[in-house]
């Protein structure tokens, strides 16, 4: 049994108490927590606590908080002997230096508020310097996911830019496309098919496979049509920007 301790109450935090509560071999003991009325989600089976003063004994503990409160909250385990590590893919694991046992857990998945996920298909990438601990967190990531990869942290910072690109630059072309639907009375979700398939193939070929679009056939008729359609002055600055690097990738001339 793998006794977990968890700090935090936003998304991720939340996240993983549903999944770790509920997986096979693991007991989270308690979970920590600045604002007691944020622990609400946690069940009779863990303790809470709001503050660092009376940590109990765990293997692992798991800080699922911000970026920049990494270091800070790291100096409340100096002491502790269990595994320390973050969930943040673009700390370095020299956060925890004060850590006798420093370890990463990174979940690489979006988690959004009042929205708990599974983890079954949630790549975890994992990182310790210690052979036997990065065993211990590689068995704790087996009871969430399918998918556990050892990445160094300059990998998981690089794979982190990724992500953004794949997912918070895209999630926001979903909000201008929302944008111009609304300003035109016409409902986003018709878009949404698309977008599915548009994931969707990638499970058979590539991203730079998968490009269509008139920026991809070089249609400079409708490229011009849509950028006389925009009104906005940024949305026309985004789609002059695309489609001049679609452009670009394909080989076809401005």
């Amino acid at each position: 049994m793998i006794s977990v301790v968890i700090v935090g109450t936003g998304n991720v935090a939340q996240n993983l108490f549903n999944a770790l509560e509920k997986a096979n071999d693991v007991s989270v003991k308690q979970v920590i927590g600045r604002n007691p009325q944020k622990l609400a989600f946690v069940t009779d089976q863990a303790i809470t606590s709001s503050n660092f003063e009376n940590i109990v004994a765990a293997d692992i503990y798991i800080l699922a908080i911000s970026d920049d409160a990494i270091s800070a909250a790291a100096q409340n385990f100096k002491n502790i002997d269990g595994i320390l590590v973050h969930t943040s893919g673009a700390t370095s694991i020299n956060e925890l230096s004060t850590a006798k046992r420093p370890g990463i857990f990174y979940p690489l998945q979006t988690f959004t508020k009042d929205r708990i996920i599974t983890f079954n298909e949630i790549p975890i990438c994992i990182e310790s310097p210690n052979e036997d601990d990065l065993e211990l967190l590689k068995k704790l990531g087996n009871t969430l996911s399918n998918t556990v990869v050892e990445l160094g942290s300059d990998q998981r910072k690089t794979l982190h830019v990724a992500a953004v690109f794949v997912n918070n630059f895209t999630n926001y072309m979903y909000t201008v496309g929302a944008e111009i639907c609304n300003e035109h009375q016409i409902d986003f979700k018709l878009l949404q098919p698309l977008i599915k398939e548009t994931a969707a193939k990638l499970d058979k070929i590539t991203p730079l496979e998968a490009q269509t679009g008139p920026a991809k056939r070089g249609d400079q008729k409708t490229l011009h049509n849509h950028l006389q359609l925009i009104k906005d002055k940024h949305q026309r600055e985004l789609y002059t920007l695309l489609s001049n690097a679609i452009k670009e990738k394909h080989g076809k001339e401005l």
